[in-house]
C-alpha cells in the first residue's frame, strides 16, 4: 500500500491526498470528460433533400358536421370526415359564432398574498366600525309583541251547514247552468214568414187552425152575436205539440178569447218542423190574428 500511494503523481510525502492534491484531481478528471465528449460526439446538418420530400404540416381542428365520404384531400385532420361545403368558392373555414374568452393570467404568489393582506384589512376595518357604532349608540328597548288574537276552533255543526249550503249552492249553480245549455232555440214568426220553409209551414198551420176553429165555431157567440178579432201567440215545439198559448190582446169578449185558445189546442198537434226548420229552431211561436166575423166565420188574419 506504501508502494502504491507513493507511485501517486499528486500524493505527498506521507503518501496521502491533501486538499490541494484532491483538487488538482478532480480538475484533471473533468477535464478528461469533457475532451472524450467533444472528441467522441460528431455534429451533422441536416439533408435539405428529405426535408424536401416531406409532405406539408396539416392543421388538426374539430368539426360539428361528418360526411359519409372521406374527402380526396383534405385541409385538416378532424375527428370525422367533412366533405367540403358552404356558398362559396372561395378556401374559408367555418368558424365559431361566439366571441374569444380571454384567458386570466394566472396570479403570481406575490400577487396573491397582496390580495389576501387587502381583503383581511378591510375586514379589520369593517369589524371595527360594527364594534364602534355598537358602543356608540344606546342598547335599544325591547318592542313589546302584539298579543296573538285568539281564533276559535272551527265547530263540527257549523263546517257541516257550511258544507251543505256550498253543495246546495253548486247543486243551484249546476242546475241553472244545465237549464241555460238545454235552453231551446226560439223563434217567432208572423203572417209575413221570411223563409220560403216558415212561410210555407205557417200556410199549412193557418189551414188546420181555420179549419178546425170553423167546425168547432162556438156557439154562445153564435148565440148572443158577438164577434170581434183578438191576436194568439202560439209556441209550437218541433214535433208539432203545442208548449203554450196565451192572449196578447183581446177581443174584450172572455167567449172569444176562450174560444180562440181551444181552437188552437184542438188542432194540435201540428205537422212536425222540416229538417231546415229544425237546425235553427226548437220551438216556432206564431203570432196571428182571429178574427170571428158576423157571418159566424173564423180566419186567421195577420199578426198586425
Amino acid at each position: 500500500m506504501r508502494r502504491l500511494h507513493s507511485a501517486l503523481p499528486f500524493a505527498g510525502p506521507s503518501g496521502k491526498l491533501d486538499y490541494t492534491n484532491r483538487l488538482a484531481v478532480a480538475l484533471f478528471l473533468s477535464a478528461s470528460l469533457h475532451l472524450f465528449v467533444i472528441f467522441a460526439l460528431h455534429f451533422k446538418l441536416p439533408n435539405l433533400n428529405k426535408l424536401a420530400n416531406l409532405p406539408p404540416p396539416m392543421e388538426v381542428v374539430l368539426v360539428n358536421a361528418k360526411s359519409a365520404a372521406a374527402p380526396l384531400k383534405a385541409d385538416a385532420l378532424a375527428q370525422a370526415n367533412l366533405e367540403g361545403g358552404g356558398n362559396t368558392d372561395l378556401e374559408r373555414r367555418a368558424k365559431s359564432p361566439l366571441p374569444v374568452m380571454n384567458q386570466d393570467q394566472p396570479e403570481s404568489a406575490v400577487e396573491q398574498s397582496s390580495r389576501r393582506v387587502r381583503e383581511m384589512e378591510q375586514q379589520a376595518q369593517q369589524l371595527m366600525t360594527q364594534i364602534k357604532s355598537t358602543t356608540s349608540t344606546a342598547p335599544a328597548q325591547a318592542i313589546p309583541q302584539p298579543a296573538e288574537e285568539k281564533v276559535d276552533a272551527p265547530n263540527t255543526s257549523n263546517l257541516a251547514q257550511r258544507s251543505l249550503q256550498m253543495a246546495r249552492l253548486e247543486a243551484q249553480i249546476s242546475r241553472d247552468w244545465d237549464s241555460y245549455q238545454k235552453r231551446p232555440k226560439r223563434n217567432s214568426v208572423g203572417a209575413n214568414a221570411n223563409k220560403y220553409a216558415d212561410a210555407q209551414y205557417m200556410e199549412a198551420w193557418r189551414i188546420k187552425v181555420e179549419r178546425v176553429g170553423n167546425l168547432n165555431y162556438p156557439l154562445a157567440a153564435k148565440q148572443q152575436k158577438l164577434y170581434g178579432d183578438l191576436q194568439l201567440a202560439v209556441n209550437v215545439r218541433s214535433d208539432g205539440s203545442v208548449e203554450k198559448a196565451e192572449i196578447t190582446r183581446t177581443s174584450g169578449h172572455k167567449v172569444l178569447d176562450a174560444a180562440a185558445l181551444r181552437i188552437v189546442n184542438l188542432a194540435a198537434p201540428y205537422a212536425p218542423f222540416s229538417e231546415e226548420m229544425r237546425k235553427r229552431t226548437d220551438i216556432l211561436t206564431i203570432v196571428r190574428t182571429f178574427i170571428f166575423t158576423s157571418a159566424d166565420q173564423m180566419s186567421s188574419g195577420s199578426s198586425e
